[in-house]
Order: structure tokens, then sequence, then C-alpha cells
């Protein structure tokens, strides 16, 4: 194992689980009985499952700042680590795309398909939202040679994505363009995770992982994590004591009040410095937690595929059992599907590591072929 990778290995610990929870979140959305989700029990689980997303947003922008760290000249050249760093973020841009494309042709889409599938189809989900966030970071390399000025422009505009989202949220964006680029500001038209206020999260874990790097160059990691609890649990208390208020004040949706952002954000510190004391204390080197975190990106999308894509009779898992499972239902199926995501990450992470370029290749020509299928597709 890289030696770089073993010294983060709390960041792929976090992105693990977020993960492992949200093969459950997406379950029990779809399956569980409706019966069932008016419970006690349920509120409870329903929050905890609400802090898988904002995870999985500050992740990634966590990830990205170490990944990239000290690397801005290098982008500027335009070598090779910057067309492949590029090309990661556009694998998953269009791997969100492809979730909700009902079929592998353009022509049918657009001409045999209705205006609601249309919609659909350009809802923005959490990989775009990803993306087009890591996106902004990359290029804002290219344009921003100094450190200095790069790091307030990441906390100026995340302080943007979170105080302008009530506002952003009441605002019909149609008005000025079409759906596919409307879609991205707020939830008018579908979409679950606009850039307002989720890019928010990424934008956090980029600041964050900005300060704790700092730190341990300074030999002060330590401290720094029990700075990190600390202002979670600050935020997350805040949160939790000013977000019933606030709700009066910001009267939109409550997804984009900040002080949700602030209480989830709250959380997910807290969570990130308990992953870095736990591989600390149990100096964890592989389990299939890790496993599943280091290949995020194809179990987030397959095991989507599994529950969601429809195929012989135009059918899904879903479209089946949806709304029929009680609680062990969703239990069994929760493990039996992170069983299979675990398989397949520990299988893909083990082939990428012993034929990197093979892996590299395969990941091309699939992509690839996919594309000029869905562009002359019949």
């Amino acid at each position: 194992m890289p030696k770089e990778k073993e010294r983060f290995l709390f960041v792929d610990l976090l992105r693990g689980w977020a993960l492992l929870v949200m093969i459950e979140v997406h379950v029990v959305n779809v399956l569980l009985l409706p019966v069932l989700k008016t419970t006690l029990w349920f509120n409870v689980i329903n929050f905890v499952n609400g802090l898988v997303a904002p995870s999985f947003l500050f992740i990634s922008g966590f990830a990205f700042a170490i990944s990239t760290k000290g690397k801005t000249d290098v982008f500027r050249r335009f070598d090779y680590s910057f067309w492949k760093k590029l090309g990661r973020v556009l694998l998953i841009i269009l791997a969100g795309y492809s979730l909700h494309l009902p079929i592998l042709s353009l022509r049918r889409l657009m001409h045999f398909y209705s205006r609601e599938t249309l919609i659909s189809f350009y809802n923005v989900d959490i990989l775009q939202c990803i993306g087009i966030g890591l996106l902004f970071l990359l290029l804002l390399k290219l344009v921003i040679k100094s450190e200095k000025i790069y790091n307030v422009i990441i906390i100026v505009s995340f302080l943007i994505s979170v105080l302008l989202s009530p506002i952003i949220w009441q605002t019909d964006f149609t008005v000025f363009m079409n759906i596919p680029l409307a879609n991205y500001f707020n939830i008018m038209n579908g979409s679950f995770f606009p850039i307002f206020p989720w890019i928010g999260f990424l934008l956090a874990g980029a600041i964050c992982c900005k300060y704790y790097l700092e730190a341990r160059e300074n030999n002060k990691e330590k401290n720094s994590v029990f700075v990190i609890i600390i202002i979670g649990l600050i935020l997350s208390i805040l949160g939790h004591i000013f977000l019933i208020p606030a709700i009066n004040i910001f009267t939109c949706n409550h997804k984009a009040n900040p002080f949700f952002f602030l209480q989830r954000l709250g959380y997910i510190l807290f969570l990130l410095g308990v992953c870095w004391f736990y591989v600390k204390k149990r100096q964890t080197k592989t389990s299939f937690v890790l496993d599943i975190g280091r290949e995020s990106l194809i179990v987030y999308w397959l095991h989507l595929q599994l529950l969601y894509r429809r195929f012989f009779n135009d059918i899904s898992f879903a479209s089946i059992y949806k709304d029929k499972f009680d609680i062990w239902g969703c239990i069994i199926t929760t493990i039996i599907l992170a069983v299979l995501m675990i398989i397949v990450a520990k299988m893909w992470g083990n082939f990428k590591r012993n034929y990197r370029l093979i892996a590299s290749d395969i990941t091309i020509g699939i992509v690839s072929l996919t594309i000029i299928i869905f562009l002359i597709g019949f």
C-alpha cells in the first residue's frame, strides 16, 4: 500500500462508513413499509441517514485537497496529472447523469420519452454536485496561483453557498436559463442535491483539510483534531438550538436553512475526528470499510443500478418491492447488497493495484464505448 494512503486512512474510513450507511438509506427509502416510516425510531434513523450525503460531500472536498496539495504549478503546465484529475472529475459527473438515464439512446430519449422523464434525467444528484464542486476547485487552481488567495476564494464561496441558499431556493431560475442548468441552483424542478447549499459541505471539507495539513506539518496534528471535534460539537449544538427558531426567519425549505447546514457540518466534523482517533488507536491498515471507501465511485454507482435500473420487461428490484418490506426485510437486503459491494470493491481495488494501466484502459474503454452507443443508439 502506498505510504501516502496510509497517512490518511481516517478519510477512507469515514467515506467507507458513509457509503455503507448510504446503501441502507436507499434500501429503506424505497422498500420500507410506509406505516413504519411514521414511527419514532424511524425519525431517529432518518436523522442519522440525513448525515450520509453531507459526509460524502465533505470527504470529497477533504480528499481533493489532500491529493492536489502542492500541485498548482504542475496543473498549470497541463501535464498528465492534471488531465487524469480532470478525467476523474468528469467521470463523476457522467456517472451522476447515467443513474437517471432511462435508456442508452439519445435519439429515443429526446423523441419518445415524456417531459417528466427528461426532467428526471436533468436531476442534479449528489455525484453531479461533487463533480461540479471538484471542477470548481480544480479550475480555480489553474487561475489562481497564490495559495493564500485560493484559500480566501474557497472560504468566500463557502459562505455564499450557505448564506444565499434561502434566497436561491425561492428563485425560479427557469426564467433565466433552461432546466438542465436551472437544476443546479435549487430543487424547484426536482433536483436532490443542487449546488446551493450542498456544495458548501465539499468546500468545508477542503477548508478543513487545509488547516489540518498545516497543523500536521507543524507537528500539531492531534491538537488540530481535538479542535475539529470541539468545533463540531459546538456547531451541532447551535444547530439544534437555533434550527427551529430560524425556520420562522428563513421561510424556505428547511434544507436551505443555514442552521440546518451548520448542524450537519458539526456532526461531520465530530465523526471525522472520531475516525482519526480510531485509526490511530487501532493502527488500522486494512478492512472492508477501507476497501469500500477507496472504491467509492463504483460502489455508489453499482448499488443504485442494482436497486433501480430497469432490466427485463422494464422492471427493477425497487419497482417490484417498493413499500413492501418490514424492518427485517430491509436489514437483510442491506446486508446482501453491502456484501456484494464489498466484494466488488476488494476485487476492483486489488486489480487496480496490480494492473493499474490495464484498469485505467478498461475504465476509459467502457466509458468511451457507452458514450458512443448513447450518441448513435437507435
